[in-house]
C-alpha cells in the first residue's frame, strides 16, 4: 500500500509561481511511473506530467514548458514547478504513482489562479 500527501497548493496571481510536492509513504525507486493529473470544474480529469521508468517525461500541451516535474529519490517526494500560472490553470491537482501496475492517488491540492 502507497499512501501520498499533496502540498504547496494555494492561491496565486497570474503570472506567478508554486510548485507542488508528493510524498510518499515509502521509496519512489520501484514505481514504475509518477505523476500529476488535475481536475477542473466542469471538466475531466487530465494529465498534468508524468515520469516513466526508464526516464521519459510526458507533459500536456497546454503546460509544457511551463510546468517542469522532478523527483527526489532519496527523500521520496517527486515535485511539480509551476511558472507562468495563468487562469485556466486552476484545478485540484492529484499526485499519481503506479507501482506493481496498481495505481496510488493523494487526496489532491487546490491551486487556484486568479487576480
Amino acid at each position: 500500500q502507497v499512501q501520498l500527501v499533496e502540498s504547496g497548493g494555494g492561491l496565486v496571481q497570474p503570472g506567478g509561481s508554486l510548485r507542488l510536492s508528493c510524498a510518499a509513504s515509502g521509496s519512489i525507486v520501484s514505481m514504475q511511473s509518477m505523476g500529476w493529473y488535475r481536475l477542473a470544474p466542469g471538466k475531466q480529469r487530465e494529465l498534468v506530467a508524468r515520469m516513466i521508468t526508464g526516464g521519459s517525461i510526458i507533459y500536456a500541451d497546454t503546460v509544457k514548458g511551463r510546468f517542469p516535474i522532478s523527483r527526489d529519490n532519496a527523500e521520496n517526494t517527486m515535485n511539480l514547478q509551476m511558472n507562468s500560472l495563468k487562469p485556466e490553470d486552476t484545478a485540484v491537482y492529484y499526485c499519481q504513482a503506479v507501482q506493481r501496475y496498481l495505481a496510488y492517488w493523494g487526496q489532491g491540492t487546490q491551486v487556484t489562479v486568479s487576480s
